[in-house]
């Protein structure tokens, strides 16, 4: 077998990323040696490879849902949001400047067409297939001339296009026949047909209008996927209603000790990797919650600062909205504080940005004894070590770079007291380090949570990945995804008016 598939979608957050993953599950488990790739993606939430190349976390996720290592070939171009007008470009894994949306997408985007289509053809020559896929809607009409991640890579490329609908959201019908009905005729000969996300109900009585999108299109439905709690993986943009439900479905043991545990993360601006709390809410007993209230912090037993792409900014918004004054009050109680990243430099002392905000020396909250200067270079590595006793791995983004003066040594950061920083992300993913940092806390806030002896987080995402590669077994028509893949998009599709703008 030899070939790819592009995963398309009606909007953002149609299911895409579940769905990639989901067939590169259900490949790998047929013995398909297979791939993921996202050409361009747009998100705060990144991994680190072990080559020291900063990629999406969706195709860090979608690449273990294939077995393999992820590389800086999975997503070549990641944008980082450093505003409401710029990002930051990361190419083949190193940052190459900021860009504002309009001088991405009047040129530089359409540069790096070749740096995509290289990249995608080296892991054609590697793996039997390559699952990709798209960003927002093939559908953009005013980016289209610039595409370089749905119907441009696509059409460059040779790939079918499957459509995936949220008929969740409703509108399904009109959303699959307008995605078409607006691409050029040559985009449309690519679209192969669709697959229906998060469906509730009874299929039978979805299978009329099905056959009558088949009579208007001429194309075919793969599948009707059932609505399913939990099924997210790392997401790219946005917060989650609910951490617990994007580890796993099943309903979490209750605590294994008397107490529960209550984790109050501050939703600063331009969070980024606010995943490092999933393996805390993977615990039977720990409830997590993201709060912007100081009011909110107030029963917490462990307050977390996470990473941000704007420093200076968050430490501004925690000062504004009074979460600031208590974060200060709570680390003078010994009343347990945890800063990740960004979040540990803003309980800094102070923290010198020439790169980021450029707005120079900013005084820091001063719980712990650190000082930050902004290096232009980016810092990309996946360290390992120990702490309370426990073997940790973990990946370092950053820019900031900490001159810890005091404290005891803390992963890379410093400890005082019940105050802790680290710029080591996903260090709670650790499982043997994460229950003895629990128990710390739990001590410290004087409640009886005693950690489960047996959650493993590797094992839950595993567990998670395995569920979307028996959706896709279960519910679509895996014989026909099957050939799609292998042989590309069917010959005579019909075109379908208006089609693209001139």
């Amino acid at each position: 077998m030899s070939g790819g598939l592009l995963v398309a979608g009606t909007t953002s957050d149609a299911g895409k990323s579940v769905v990639t993953a989901g067939i590169c599950r259900w490949l790998v488990r047929q013995g398909v040696k297979v791939a993921p790739f996202k050409a361009q993606n747009m998100s705060l939430n990144s991994f680190v490879t072990t080559e020291g190349a900063e990629i999406g976390r969706a195709q860090a996720m979608q690449a273990q849902a294939c077995r393999i290592e992820p590389t800086a070939l999975m997503n070549p171009v990641l944008l980082k949001p450093g505003g409401e007008q710029s990002s930051q470009v990361v190419l083949l894994g190193k940052p190459v400047g900021e860009l504002s949306a309009r001088g991405y997408h009047g040129g530089r985007q359409q540069q790096l067409l070749g740096t995509v289509l290289d990249c995608l053809e080296q892991l054609r020559g590697t793996y039997d297939a390559v699952i990709c896929e798209g960003a927002g809607s093939p559908a953009e009409i005013n980016l289209r001339r610039t595409d370089i991640v749905n119907m441009g890579i696509a059409r460059n490329a040779g790939l079918p296009v499957l459509v995936v609908g949220d008929i969740d959201r409703g509108g399904v019908f009109a959303s699959f026949f307008g995605t078409v009905a607006l691409l050029s005729p040559e985009d449309q000969a690519c679209v192969a047909g669709f697959l229906v996300n998060k469906f509730r109900g009874d299929v039978s009585l979805l299978e009329p209008g099905l056959d009558m999108l088949h009579g208007l299109t001429g194309r075919k439905t793969y599948g009707v996927l059932p609505f399913r709690h939990g099924l997210g993986i790392d997401e790219e943009d946005g917060l989650r209603v609910s951490l617990r439900g994007a580890v796993r479905e099943s309903v979490v043991a209750p605590p294994v000790g008397e107490d529960v545990l209550r984790v109050a993360v501050c939703a600063v601006p331009l969070m980024s990797n606010f995943t490092d709390v999933d393996a805390l809410a993977a615990e039977p007993g720990v409830v997590v919650r993201f709060v912007d209230r100081p009011e909110e912090l107030s029963d917490a037993d462990l307050v977390i600062v996470p990473g941000t792409r704007g420093t200076v900014r968050a430490l501004e918004w925690l000062r504004e909205r009074g979460l600031a004054d208590a974060l200060v009050r709570r680390a003078a109680e010994q009343r347990p504080v945890l800063g990740i990243c960004g979040g540990f430099q803003i309980l800094g002392e102070h923290i010198e940005d020439d790169v980021e905000s450029r707005r120079g020396q900013v005084d820091g909250l001063g719980i712990l004894p650190v000082r930050v200067r902004f290096a232009r270079e980016k810092t990309l590595t996946r360290p390992s070590g120990e702490a309370l006793g426990e073997r940790v791995e973990g990946y370092e983004i950053h820019h900031g770079v900490a001159d810890v003066t005091g404290g005891i040594r803390f992963l890379d950061g410093c400890r005082v007291g019940q105050n802790w920083g680290t710029h080591w992300h996903g260090s709670l993913e650790s499982d043997g380090f994460r229950r003895a940092f629990l128990r710390e806390v739990a001590a410290a806030a004087g409640r009886r949570f005693v950690p489960a002896p047996d959650t493993s987080f590797a094992a839950l995402r595993e567990e998670q990945l395995d569920r979307l590669g028996d959706l896709i077994e279960q519910h679509a028509d895996t014989d026909a995804l099957w050939r799609l893949i292998e042989s590309g998009a069917p010959q005579g599709l019909p075109f379908i008016p208006p089609g693209a703008p001139a």
